[in-house]
């Protein structure tokens, strides 16, 4: 399998408001978000480059809620976990469960869950929760 499922970790320096597309103008309050998302297209992982390009401006493009949030100045991609298989739906769930609720509708117009952004105040506690809601949706398959 070339591509699977990534998690980007990911900093907001400020609490400013982004309009995300036709979810209009969200709060982001600077902290730590984890965004999770499916590479299982042509180019596989190679997703994970696109928006570090981005993040740091070398791409314009918004083709995705993640896009706004990533074109922001005040956001950055820390790193990311990847996982080569098909489990995106699980592990945005599981973060949404363990790290809170998430911001709604966000990275999910195409299932049913809640959210594929959840907010934390500590880098390490949701890099943690991130690397395991990974390893635990992976065992589930």
């Amino acid at each position: 399998m070339d591509g699977g499922t990534y998690t980007l970790v990911l900093e907001r320096s400020s609490d400013d408001p982004i309009e995300v597309g036709v979810l209009g103008d969200i709060d982001f309050a600077a902290g730590w978000y984890a965004y999770t998302g499916s590479a299982l297209g042509p180019g596989g992982f190679s997703r994970v480059e696109r928006h570090r390009a981005v993040a740091s401006g070398e791409n314009g493009a918004r083709h995705w809620h993640v896009d706004y949030l990533l074109g922001d100045d005040a956001t950055s991609v820390a790193t990311a976990v990847t996982t080569a298989a098909d489990i995106e739906c699980g592990v945005a769930r599981r973060l949404v469960d363990v790290v809170g609720g998430g911001v709604p509708d966000f990275g999910c117009s195409d299932c049913d869950c809640r959210s594929h952004l959840v907010g934390c105040v500590d880098r390490a506690e949701l890099v943690a929760a991130v690397e395991r809601a990974h390893s635990s949706a992976a065992d589930a398959r």
